[in-house]
């Protein structure tokens, strides 16, 4: 399975969640695989070795796996789930979304602070992270500054600070790159288990 992405030659690989059966384009979705002590293991960055199990980025759909035995069916085993995989999961999301933002930064490809965000949202930026604990009226005036592009509110203030190597970073805009589109997929991700 697999589709053409945005008009492109490249052919992006699909998969299916095994609780919704949604076919999705693989980077849309997380994967697990079943460890050699027969645990489901989260597999953010796709590499561990064995047959991937697909979940929609989900709170809701990965507890329902939990919940309804969905990984023993998929992977046709007895299996051991914890029963806080999707914690795990969203720490690992929130571990790589700093890590990303921290390098975009270092990379002179994200910068934080209201007037900073103002100026590179003029220069070409691609996307704005506003902390989920923000004041609403910073959040109002940057998105309204930022009326096209995608405006993600789901790292915390001190989140979003660690990646600066501050106590707490509000506002941030991120310049277009492959760093940026890697972020932007985790920030999506993260979106299904912080949802408001």
């Amino acid at each position: 399975m697999s589709h053409r992405k945005g008009g492109k030659d490249r052919v992006e690989p699909e998969r299916r969640c095994i609780v919704t059966g949604e076919v999705r384009a693989k980077e849309d979705l997380l994967r697990v695989v079943i460890g050699p002590d027969d645990t489901v293991v989260p597999d953010l960055e796709e590499r561990l070795p064995g047959r991937g199990l697909w979940l929609c980025p989900s709170r809701d759909v990965v507890n329902t796996a939990c919940a309804k035995n969905a990984f023993a069916r998929a992977a046709r085993q007895k299996v051991v789930v914890d029963p806080a995989l999707a914690d795990r999961i969203e720490l690992l999301l929130v571990r790589k979304c700093i890590d990303l933002l921290s390098l975009a930064r270092r990379a002179g490809q994200a910068v934080a602070g209201y007037e900073k965000v103002r100026a590179r949202i003029d220069e070409g930026a691609v996307m704005i992270l506003a902390a989920r604990d923000g004041a609403a009226d910073g959040k109002g005036k940057i998105a309204a500054k930022a009326y096209d592009l995608p405006v993600f509110s789901v790292l915390d203030a001190a989140e979003i600070g660690m990646a600066f190597g501050r106590d707490h970073a509000v506002h941030v805009a991120v310049s277009p790159g492959g760093l940026a589109e890697r972020l932007g997929r985790s920030l999506q991700r993260l979106e299904g288990f912080r949802a408001a």
